[in-house]
């Protein structure tokens, strides 16, 4: 199983030099297993992703399984930009959960007049919505788990088992309500990677950013420590976390927790049935 990022950034895109090293696009990770593929939130980093996957792909469909784990801005904005949703012979199926407004026509609705210029109706590629709630299913192949995390108006973590190892996306986090703080636990447990977030310092949530939704650095490793996770990724940065900050937080964490490192665009992380193959790109 190969897992590659594509927008590591929370909120909105930082398309600053001193952001580069880490990137600034919004959030999209990319899984790879037996020829499958799949999509984790569409970020502005889906943009990148499927132009990679149009000339990879070229003359050949595309199919793939994209989870969103909510529906905030810097988690779908990527959608109008990508290109493969623009070509008839491929087919992607949207899991996320349902919404009073309609999952569907939440996706659809940020490319309605005058968002955008042109509507949905423009992508022929073949599309399917499937609601998701809480719960552990079989799925292609594999296992996967889905729990609330804590966050305005709600957002999904999930867990892939797959025989390759265990991989956890728990971005969007706020810790505090005790319900939370085990659920998320339960989900990371003993994971082979576990993707958290970790938009704020420490400081910076304690005096300024309760309610607003989000974790730190210390709640990471917390969380890693508590579940068992072998390889912490620290994710969701802040607009404000430039390089030199965010190298800073990754060497405090790294004082508590022996495999943890920051999430930087085109980072690639390799699974195997034992989890040594585990390189930066």
């Amino acid at each position: 199983m190969q897992v590659r990022f594509w927008g590591v950034r929370g909120s909105t895109p930082t398309p600053q030099p001193e952001n580069m090293r880490y990137g600034g696009n919004t959030p999209c990770v990319e899984v790879r297993r037996n020829g499958r593929l799949y999509v984790f939130d569409c970020g502005t980093g889906l943009r990148n992703l499927g132009k990679q996957w149009a000339q990879e792909f070229v003359g050949s469909p595309i199919e793939a399984h994209i989870f969103i784990s909510h529906f905030h801005w810097d988690h779908i904005q990527g959608i109008p930009f990508f290109v493969p949703l623009y070509d008839p012979q491929n087919r992607f199926v949207f899991h996320s959960s349902n919404h009073a407004y309609g999952f569907r026509e939440i996706i659809e609705g940020q490319m309605i007049e005058p968002y955008f210029p042109v509507d949905m109706s423009h992508m022929a590629a073949r599309r399917s919505f499937r609601v998701l709630d809480e719960g552990r299913r079989q799925f292609d192949g594999c296992w996967l788990e889905t729990r609330w995390l804590n966050h305005p108006q709600g957002c999904l973590g999930f867990r892939l088992e797959t025989p390759e190892g265990v991989l956890v996306y728990a971005t969007d986090n706020e810790p505090g309500p005790a319900k939370f703080d085990a659920t998320v636990r339960e989900l990371a447990r003993s994971a082979d990677v576990l993707i958290y977030d970790a938009q704020y310092s420490p400081e910076e949530y304690a005096t300024k950013r309760r309610g607003w939704g989000h974790s730190h650095w210390r709640e990471a490793v917390s969380v890693a420590h508590d579940s068992g996770a072998r390889e912490l990724i620290l994710f969701h940065h802040d607009p404000d976390q430039t390089d030199s900050r965010l190298d800073a937080l990754v060497r405090s964490a790294a004082k508590y927790h022996p495999n943890v490192r920051a999430a930087a665009e085109g980072m690639e992380i390799c699974l195997s049935q034992m989890c040594e193959d585990i390189k930066a790109v």
